[in-house]
């Protein structure tokens, strides 16, 4: 069974992760903390319980995340978020669709 909703989210928070090292944090390239926090988020999004019937991470039951790794999201999403829609418009708005489910 081919994961297109996981890949779709997988990618989605690469992009985030991605614009809030370069433009928050001033790296042309993830930096180690950055690279480390997307292997970590793919992981978990890989592993997540409701596989393509999830929701988005924020309005999810479980939460997979340890708590350092919670709150290091949670700054690069809250950084990302607003900015995504200039940078990446077409993942924010499926984030958006994804949020109003």
């Amino acid at each position: 069974m081919t994961r297109i909703k996981i890949k779709r989210e997988q990618k989605t928070v690469e992009q985030m992760i991605r614009l809030y090292c370069r433009h928050r944090e001033g790296n042309l390239e993830l930096c180690a903390d950055c690279t480390s926090l997307l292997k970590y988020a793919r992981k978990r999004l890989e592993n997540c319980t409701f596989g393509e019937n999830k929701s988005s991470c924020r309005k999810c039951p479980v939460h997979c995340y340890r708590p350092d790794m919670k709150e290091r999201i949670r700054l690069v999403m809250r950084y990302s978020g607003p900015r995504m829609i200039f940078y990446h418009p077409l993942a924010a708005i499926r984030h958006l669709i994804t949020e109003l489910r």
